[in-house]
């Protein structure tokens, strides 16, 4: 059995890591003409592309030196990007629908992971106690839900679960909690259920918990979870720089698809995920080209549930590459 205090301390380690110190604005070239730009992501699954394509010389091969740093989430990566602290960063699509409606003037450029689309071995799951009434998503009605962000794509895609499944979602009650506290929130009574991603899935099953909604998949099979992003500043200024690292970006998530064992290997570089948790969790499908339908349908969700406010379009949000 995997061990919840062991493996939880330690994803708590590394979901605390610390940012790394600001550089001088802009990108920089190196020697042989390679460009050197700083990528912000979080010590998350989805991400391993990115220490994938830095193993396999992929960066390299697109004339690209990437230096990634850790940071909890948006709140740090957003202001880096945009005030040239680094040149890309890594966000999921609802935060970036919403800054956009703020005025922030950025835009995606690669996709990062989705979802399996089999609601049965997804990576992301809405979990319950063993002993719950709870059987499918329309119970959680009225229920008491954690997510580890209150108003941002967690609320939505669950919503959108328990709106499928002929249930009233207006009554539900979110609380943040952040991951690695989700299992124990659970297993406690604090909650009804929990809104998990890998590994706390994984941990969640084996100390009893079960599945009653994949809200990813359930929102569209091939959703567009995340993705890489700069600011249009950036890009109008270097459009060959953002070219290769989106052409590098979609060759790494291709590379991660068709190695999942490579995957389960790098997270141990720059996460705390234990070995054998590493080895029994449902990775998710990494994207190759961004699902513009599904940000649409984000967008249209956020919308309707009020978390997405101003005027903002789909083409707003993502950066033709050419």
């Amino acid at each position: 059995m995997l061990s919840l205090t062991l493996a939880g301390a330690a994803l708590l380690t590394a979901c605390g890591a610390e940012e790394a110190a600001p550089a001088a604005p802009g990108a920089a070239t190196v020697d042989g003409g390679t460009t050197a730009v700083r990528l912000g992501a979080i010590p998350i699954v989805d991400v391993a592309p990115v220490y994938l394509a830095q193993e396999q010389g992929i960066f390299a091969e697109h004339g690209l030196e990437v230096e990634a740093f850790l940071a909890q989430g948006g709140a740090a990566i957003v202001p880096a990007v945009m005030n040239g602290e680094a040149q890309f960063g890594f966000s999921n699509v609802t935060s970036l629908l919403q800054a956009e409606a703020r005025g922030v003037p950025l835009g995606l450029v690669a996709p990062g992971a989705g979802p399996t689309g089999d609601p049965a071995a997804d990576y992301a799951l809405v979990m319950v106690a063993g002993d719950s009434a709870y059987r499918t998503a329309a119970d959680l009605e009225g229920g008491r839900v954690g997510i580890n962000t209150i108003n941002n794509i967690s609320d939505t895609v669950v919503r959108e679960s328990v709106r499928q499944a002929g249930g009233d979602p207006s009554g539900i009650e979110f609380v943040e909690i952040p991951f690695p506290d989700m299992v124990a929130a659970v297993a406690s009574g604090q909650v009804d259920a929990a809104f998990v991603v890998e590994p706390f899935a994984t941990l969640g099953a084996a100390q009893g918990l079960r599945s009653v909604a994949a809200p990813y998949t359930e929102t569209a099979e091939d959703l567009t979870v995340a993705g890489y992003f700069t600011s249009d500043r950036y890009a109008a200024e270097n459009p060959d720089v953002v070219r290769r690292f989106t052409a590098a970006m979609a060759e790494a998530n291709a590379y991660a698809q068709a190695n999942p064992d490579a995957v389960r290997e790098v997270l141990g570089s720059y996460t705390s995920i234990p070995p054998e948790v590493a080895a029994q969790l449902t990775l998710p499908d990494f994207q190759t080209e961004v699902n513009e339908d599904s940000v649409a349908r984000l967008l249209e969700l956020g919308e309707q549930d009020g978390i997405i406010e101003g005027d903002v379009e789909v083409s707003d949000v993502l950066t033709d590459v050419g």
